[in-house]
């Protein structure tokens, strides 16, 4: 089997496609075949993700007044990037539909003998709760702006949505448009077939087209094929069929699904998967009308980067708070507008004992507001609450976010030290530390009555603490006096860029004379050099052969330089090709050097699955440490660079390990290493863009900013759906195990909300053993529904030498019991149209209620119309909204979206036509010439329809593969 084979056949074990060893390896062959037809979960998934991106995109261009255009198809998401105009943010869509999809796959590794998670086994109405449920966490998430959360939720349940039309008769019934109410509670789905009602006929053959019987077809009853890798049936009904389900072996012989070409309805393949990018893309469009149009690209990752803070309250940093007040205002305006615009802003206080609340929001002037009314008080003794405030901080940032902490102590909770190493780790967080003190880090406190004042000084081993998570991270200590913060900030944040690349970073704790190499290539712009240390002396050579030394302030290779403290910031001319920085220095130091560029890329490890059909699965704590290793790489930015050296860099310099990198398409790569080193390190990619114009241009290189740190110690959790209600005690089954030496662990389980918990302080492992505990974590009745808790569980080997970790996001969600749409009534209309429209105008009066038992009418706004809408709630009645619109009579149509308090959507649809000069007409009393209304909650039929029309062009138009799963 050649390595392309080999690389494929593993990256489809990890992506769904499940089977005994000897049986994927006999299916190789007709995988290459049939893979250009056949339609995956993945494909179905990012077309539906990509082609309502683009519409909403589209919207809100349309509403402010911009010109859009469509990318070529197909579809990408660098391209769907750029024509929402936030190509810069083209890296955090593909993590977002890449999570997205994982978290779609996982439901076969999970669920894989639960019929209800695929719409096996006529299990419709337990199906649709999966949905229903599922839907209710992604609306209270988002609504939250917990996107994290709302993101693994959507993977999770838009896979049975998927499901459903290749797994029943669907589309063998006739059916064009998707099951709109597999997303509606309380609706009726289709008419089902009861128990003992046959359902099919033996195939004839190996021909299974007519297998169904005629009186389902005819009576359109729903059915779905039943599901058994291990024997029999219901006499009478269908199976899903295909080599895992023995169930097919038993009258009536054969099955139905339709997950590939080669299936047994294979020749619907195709009407089933583009229904189901249909019945996704509707989905998501409910998700949308929930969330408003900003709100759901944020959750798509189609915005720009969070802003976060963390400040130190205590009485001695008065001045570094007005320092950052002053620097917020400045990078905020110098940012609004354009790509580098903050999509979130994030500030956590604290002090001692108290830290948070975190708050969080979109809006800049709250951010501002937030930061001018912090004080500076109290304080006590010298450490302070920094770790606490930083854990809540990595935990309510989005992946791949930089935070930045301001202090002037040390860390009270530094307990917590292995917690937050783990959260940066698992987020691939940039953490920067702004410590002020002028080198003396003083902190005052009062003894006594008689205002006697002692300084206490930040200890070195202190220090240590923030440059040890600084450098985890790819990020910064920057110590300096309190007058030397503004520029510092300044420094550090307003060179910071949606785009921005690390093209090298290194750290020495023992300093010494050390050549360092970077590629710069044609895509890096604004080449920068941040240098942290003192006493660090360079000699910086650029590709044709100019060098400048440190000592040099006329040198031509450096275009600006400042130094603050113990930071240093150059500025490069940007020329491409090979650069050497020669390093000399007796003290510790950190090198980093970044450039605004789209090429990115994204990675995780994998590991064998412990599923029952093998395969591999996305690591989401550290690697096993010495042993070989597979490692999933994305390429971001461009369609046109290709990998050709992936290496696992040791921190310490001490040694590197490469990979053997195989493509297998669509930007992605495994990369398998014969070893994992086990002390620190990063990754770094080198490759090839055929865009580059000259000899060397072609060439680039990109860094993982944070660091990992294998582990001979797993912690791993059964499946759980990661949902409880306030008041609620959520239990965790988790386990431990070693590949080394046994012991007794230590256990520690926190998580960012404080809710009380219970676990297991230490477990006893054998050598090469496992042992079990559970963490049982329990939501105040007060919790806001659509909360968002970060568990961390934590394993020491004995001696502490040796650790890991896994990092759990779960949701606190009230029960939803308002699954109706709001409801519209109209009150009266009037108009003065005339032949010429310009000159005249109509008036609309609707009264939106969200029913008797509903939660509440949240927000109304347009959809469609051109109009001024004002709304009111109607006097003495809180549950009644009042709307008016007034617009143009040449602007007849307008569209409402109306959203009640738990994300029910419902829209309403008004028209005037011009029959006469006027018109003043109650509901009762409308003639054909005045509005016609859809009920609130389903579209117009117009509406739908040409909904649906759009979104199968669209289907129509790409031509992706793509292939549903076996179950």
């Amino acid at each position: 089997m050649s390595p392309g084979a080999v690389a494929l056949c593993l990256l489809l074990m990890q992506t769904g496609v499940y089977g005994f060893e000897i049986e994927i390896i006999q299916l190789i062959p007709d995988l290459f075949r049939s893979e250009a037809a056949n339609q995956k979960h993945e494909h179905i998934t990012q077309r539906a993700i990509l082609n309502t991106t683009l519409q909403t995109c589209r919207a809100l261009a349309l509403a402010d007044g911009k010109d859009f255009s469509f990318p070529p198809q197909p579809f990408t998401a660098e391209s769907v990037s750029a024509a929402c105009r936030i190509s810069k943010s083209s890296k955090r869509f593909h993590q977002t539909i890449k999570l997205i999809e994982r978290m779609n796959r996982l439901v076969d590794a999970r669920h894989f003998f639960d019929p209800e998670y695929h719409f096996d086994n006529e299990k419709f109405a337990d199906g649709r709760r999966i949905i229903i449920e599922g839907l209710a966490v992604v609306k209270a998430s988002n609504k939250e702006m917990n996107f994290e959360a709302a993101r693994e939720k959507l993977g999770e349940l838009i896979h049975p949505l998927q499901d459903f039309y290749s797994h029943s008769n669907w589309v063998e019934l006739g059916n064009t448009l998707p099951n709109t109410n597999l997303i509606r509670s309380g609706t009726s789905i289709g008419n089902i077939a009861a128990s003992s009602k046959a359902t099919c006929r033996n195939c004839d053959g190996n021909d299974c087209r007519n297998n169904i019987l005629e009186d389902i077809k005819q009576e359109k009853i729903l059915t779905s094929g039943y599901f058994n890798p291990f024997g029999s049936k219901p006499e009478g009904k269908c199976s899903h069929g295909g080599i895992l389900d023995f169930s097919r072996l038993f009258k009536p012989k054969g099955g139905i699904n339709k997950d590939k070409m080669t299936a047994e309805h294979g020749h619907l393949h195709t009407e089933a998967a583009n229904m189901a990018v249909a019945a996704t893309s509707e989905l998501l469009e409910d998700i949308r009308g929930a969330a408003g149009d900003k709100t759901f690209l944020q959750m798509m990752g189609i915005s720009g980067e969070a802003l976060c803070f963390v400040i130190d309250t205590t009485e001695s940093m008065s001045g570094d708070i007005a320092a950052v007040r002053t620097i917020t205002s400045s990078i905020i305006n110098s940012k609004v507008g354009t790509e580098d615009e903050p999509s979130l802003y994030i500030l956590v206080p604290f002090n001692d004992p108290d830290f948070g609340p975190l708050m969080r929001t979109t809006d800049p002037n709250i951010f501002k507001n937030a930061i001018n009314s912090l004080s500076a008080t109290g304080g006590g003794d010298a450490p302070e609450m920094s770790l606490s405030g930083l854990q809540l901080a990595l935990t309510g940032a989005p992946p791949n976010s930089e935070i930045f902490l301001f202090t002037d102590a040390a860390a009270k909770d530094s307990h917590l030290r292995s917690t937050v190493n783990a959260l940066i780790e698992c987020t691939k967080t940039v953490v920067n530390f702004m410590i002020t003190g002028g080198g003396l880090f003083r902190r005052r406190r009062q003894i006594g009555n008689d205002q006697q004042q002692q300084q206490s000084r930040l200890a070195p081993l202190d220090i240590q603490l923030y440059r040890d998570l600084a450098q985890t991270s790819g990020g910064q200590t920057i110590e300096v006096t309190k007058s030397e913060l503004p520029e510092a900030i300044s420094i550090i944040t307003e060179s910071s860029s949606s785009s921005l690349v690390t093209l090298l970073q290194a750290a020495r704790s023992l300093g010494k004379a050390e050549n360092f190499n970077f590629t710069v290539d044609e895509s890096v712009k604004n080449l920068t050099i941040y240098i942290t240390g003192t006493s660090v002396n360079f000699t910086l050579i650029s590709p044709s052969g100019v060098s400048q030394q440190s000592t040099d302030t006329t040198g031509s290779l450096i275009t600006a330089s400042q130094t603050v403290g113990n930071f240093k910031n150059l500025k490069l001319k940007s020329e491409v090709g090979l650069w050497e920085m020669k390093m000399v220095s007796t003290n510790t130091y950190t090198l980093k050097v970044v450039g605004e560029s789209s090429i990115d890329f994204l990675f995780n490890f994998l590991e064998a699955s412990k599923g029952p059909f093998g395969g591999f699965n996305v690591i989401d704590n550290r690697p096993r440490a010495g042993s070989n290793g597979t490692l999933l790489l994305t390429v971001t930015g461009s369609t046109s660079a290709t990998v050709t050296e992936v290496i696992l860099v040791e921190s310490s310099g001490s040694g590197n390990v490469n990979g053997n990198v195989t493509a297998v398409g669509g930007g992605d790569y495994l990369v398998q290493f014969i070893r994992v080193p086990s002390e620190e390190f990063v990754v770094l990619m080198k490759g090839q863009n055929s865009n580059g114009s000259s000899r060397s241009s072609g060439t680039f290189q990109r860094q993982s900013t944070s660091s990992i740190k294998a582990s001979t110690v797993t912690v791993t959790v059964d499946d759980t759906n990661g949902v409880f209600a306030p008041g609620e005690t959520f239990s965790v089954p988790f386990s431990v195990k070693t590949s080394s030496a046994g012991g007794k662990f230590t256990i520690r389980a926190t998580n960012d909300q404080g809710f009380n918990s219970t676990f297991p302080s230490s477990l006893v492992l054998d050598t090469g053993g496992s042992a079990n505990g559970t963490v049982n974590l329990t939501a105040p009745v007060t919790t806001t529904s659509g909360t968002d808790v970060t568990l961390t569980i934590e394993a020491d080997s004995p001696g502490g030498a040796d650790t890991n970790y896994l990092v759990l996001r779960l949701a606190v969600l009230t029960a939803v019991t308002d699954f109706t749409e709001p409801l519209c009534e109209l009150l009266s209309l009037q108009s003065n149209c005339t032949e010429n429209c310009s000159l005249s105008t109509w008036k609309l009066s609707v009264q939106v209620t969200d029913r008797a038992n509903g939660t509440g009418i949240d927000r109304v706004s347009l959809r469609q119309g051109n109009g001024t809408m004002n709304t009111s709630l109607a006097a003495g009645k809180e549950n009644i909204t009042l709307v008016s619109y007034t617009a143009s009579c040449c602007s007849p149509d307008v569209e409402l979206l109306v959203v009640d308090g738990v994300g029910n959507v419902g829209t309403c649809s008004y028209s005037v036509r011009q029959t006469s000069t006027s018109s003043s007409q109650a509901p009762s009393q409308a003639p054909s010439q005045t509005p016609t209304a859809a009920p609130v909650g389903s579209f117009s039929t117009k509406s739908f329809q040409s909904f649906l029309f759009c979104i199968f062009i669209t289907i129509l138009g790409l031509n992706l593969p793509f292939e549903m799963g076996i179950n």
